[in-house]
């Protein structure tokens, strides 16, 4: 009997936890690419759709699904925002953006993290867990906006600052589909980085800044456990190119530790902010390894 024990201690953590279903993410980024085009913020019925969308499949899961509705410009956007655990808990929350830069489809910036928060709505349903993580669809990350008080994300960030909401980090879900094995695939903002993190652009990153707290460290080492995919991490200051060019600068400048999730964006994938940014360029089944990563960390994280 103790060495049965011994044994199911033993077994790969991921054995106990829900596991990614790559027919359900297909089906979500067809449905957030294909119907809900063009999703950028003169577009206000599309983004509406797409925000209907999350929050239709949110409420399938999460105990409680809400919108947060905010005014740019004399335009009502709204992010999208779900829970999961003790109501009166310590937060983790995990977020990415639905809207895209102009004319295009956005497979990969964002639909593949919207779709990652879609997921792990349902992977997350029925979690035990002791701390309490929101997962939030932002909208408006991308420009004219970016960098200003109107991001969806630093909308949300602010009010968990106003209402004095205890937040143990925060995860961004920024472009988290495309991987490419072939050689010097990778780029980066200083040349010697190559040495270190190799031209093949066929691992997920965690980014942090230098300085990070406790969350963001626990994180990485967490989740670089996993091993469901080849993981590699990257400290550096703020001001280092591409280091905060997502929805988590808003939590770190409101002094929230955060880390963000990426395949690097523009330093490997040409089809950033391009009408080639579609779904066939994806790696649906290396996709589903960062989503099956980050759920069974969040897990960890939230024990």
């Amino acid at each position: 009997m103790k060495n049965l024990f011994i044994l199911i201690l033993s077994l790969p953590f991921s054995l106990f936890s829900q596991t990614v279903d790559s027919n359900l993410v297909r089906s979500h980024l067809d449905y957030v690419v294909k119907e809900c085009p063009n999703r950028y913020f003169g577009n206000i019925s599309s983004l509406n759709k797409c925000s209907e969308y999350i929050f239709n499949e949110f409420n399938k899961y999460g105990d409680s699904t809400v919108y947060q509705n905010f005014e740019v410009d004399g335009l009502v956007y709204r992010n999208v925002i779900t829970s999961f655990g003790p109501s009166n808990g310590e937060r983790i929350i995990v977020g990415a953006h639905y809207d895209v830069c102009g004319d295009q489809d956005g497979a990969d910036d964002n639909a593949s993290g919207t779709v990652g928060l879609l997921e792990l709505a349902r992977l997350l349903k029925e979690a035990d867990l002791n701390k309490r993580i929101d997962l939030v669809a932002y909208s408006l990350e991308e420009p004219p906006y970016f960098r200003s008080e109107y991001m969806g994300s630093y909308v949300h960030a602010r009010y968990l600052v106003d209402q004095g909401i205890p937040v143990y980090g925060m995860v961004c879900l920024e472009m988290i589909g495309y991987f490419n094995d072939e050689r010097n695939s990778q780029h980066y903002p200083l040349k010697i980085l190559k040495l270190i993190y190799g031209g093949k652009g066929n691992y997920i990153t965690l980014v942090k800044r230098t300085g990070s707290g406790k969350m963001p460290r626990k994180f990485k080492r967490k989740f670089k456990r996993n091993k469901q995919l080849k993981t590699k991490s990257f400290t550096g200051p703020s001001k280092l190119t591409g280091i905060d060019f997502s929805d988590h600068l808003n939590y770190w400048a409101l002094d929230i530790e955060a880390v963000m999730i990426t395949n690097t964006g523009f330093f490997r994938n040409k089809n950033y902010h391009q009408k080639t940014d579609k779904i066939e360029t994806l790696d649906i089944n290396r996709m589903c390894g960062v989503i099956q990563q980050t759920y069974n960390t969040l897990l960890k994280m939230s024990n």
